[in-house]
């Protein structure tokens, strides 16, 4: 899995996914996502419209990024995700818990 940030005003970090995102690939997006939900209110979109697959762990840093956020005044919001991402976060009962949005522009813009 490929990992880049890039930084948008106002104070949003746009981190972008490319590759699997599974049990080998989460350590490097939890270290990631971990450095950025730290700071106060964070803000941080993640694209992951070039992930080819998540599995279960992948979820998970997901989750566990966007409670970590919350608590600070922040979140964590997906962009673009893919048909069987989108059905994954449904089956799972997530997709109102994470905050899911058709690009990068609409996620750093709803508030």
């Amino acid at each position: 899995m490929q990992v880049s940030v890039a930084h948008h005003p106002p104070n949003t970090a746009v981190l972008v996914l490319r590759g699997s995102l599974d049990i080998d690939t989460a350590p490097a997006l939890k270290a990631n996502l971990g450095r950025l939900v730290e700071r106060p209110s964070p803000r941080v979109v993640v694209d992951v419209s070039g992930l080819d697959f998540c599995d279960s762990m992948g979820v998970g840093v997901l989750v566990t990024a966007h409670g970590r956020a919350m608590e600070r005044g922040g979140w964590v919001r997906l962009a673009a995700p893919s048909g069987f991402l989108r059905r994954l976060f449904d089956t799972l009962g997530l997709s109102d818990y994470l905050p899911m949005f058709p690009d990068v522009e609409k996620a750093i813009k709803t508030d």
